[in-house]
């Protein structure tokens, strides 16, 4: 009988340590460079799966579909939350797949659209069913169900590709520690195990008390920091973030 009863208890704890890694799980989070939906990389096969470029669209390749996402214009701020269009692989590099009438709500550059992605988790205060519907959107498909929940900050300019300032720089945020020692030792190990990693460009910051970041950078455009990039994800850096300025 007691032999029984262990056996439940430990059945209990488990589920019960299940439920709370679950219930806190953290919201997805990245920054970096939007990728803007074209047909020709559609038939090319360098996106696996078709989007609407006159809709507000979007996929993420790890996120599944129907999940809420917030899209925020790092240089205006602007932002809007759509729904996960499609889950499907694209390029490495980039961090969301996005339609043009979403880079024209955002206002974003074509060169460097640079974006911060949030998993927006529904609650009590969020309610699907009071969508937006813009007047732009029921224009080209009066008839096709709007993929919007929610849009803030709506530019009525047209889509266009604005020159950087001159003292915008990219940089690609590798890791953040709590001591100066470790983000040391990574970069170290950077330099020791990328031979062709230019050393100059990996700098250490102190953001705030406890909080030191290992960055590379500055890059003047997109093209000069996408190598570098690359070589650290096949490093084995998992999620690296992109800033501006920094």
């Amino acid at each position: 009988m007691k032999f029984k009863l262990i056996i439940i208890f430990i059945l209990i704890t488990s589920c019960t340590q299940n439920y709370n890694q679950k219930s806190i799980k953290t919201p997805f989070n990245s920054k970096g460079f939007a990728y803007i939906y074209n047909e020709k990389d559609f038939i090319e096969k360098v996106i696996k799966k078709k989007l609407d470029n006159n809709s507000l669209e979007i996929a993420h390749n790890k996120l599944r579909p129907g999940s809420l996402i917030r899209i925020i214009n790092l240089k205006s701020k602007k932002s809007i939350t759509l729904k996960n269009t499609k889950r499907f692989d694209y390029p490495e590099f980039y961090k969301i797949v996005i339609t043009e009438a979403v880079a024209k709500e955002l206002d974003l550059s074509f060169s460097s659209p640079l974006v911060e992605i949030i998993e927006v988790k529904k609650n009590k205060s969020f309610i699907a069913a009071k969508t937006k519907i813009f007047q732009e959107e029921k224009k080209i498909h009066s008839n096709a169900p709007v993929q919007t929940v929610k849009i803030d900050n709506i530019s009525q300019n047209q889509l266009n590709d604005k020159k950087k300032k001159p003292n915008d720089f990219f940089y690609i945020v590798i890791a953040d520690f709590y001591s100066n020692d470790s983000a040391k030792l990574l970069k170290k190990r950077i330099i020791t195990e990328l031979a062709d990693f230019n050393a100059d460009k990996l700098i250490i910051i102190s953001k705030k008390a406890n909080k030191i970041r290992l960055i590379s950078g500055p890059y003047s455009s997109v093209n000069l920091m996408k190598n570098d990039y690359i070589h650290l994800k096949n490093f084995g850096i998992e999620e690296l973030n992109i800033s501006i300025n920094e």
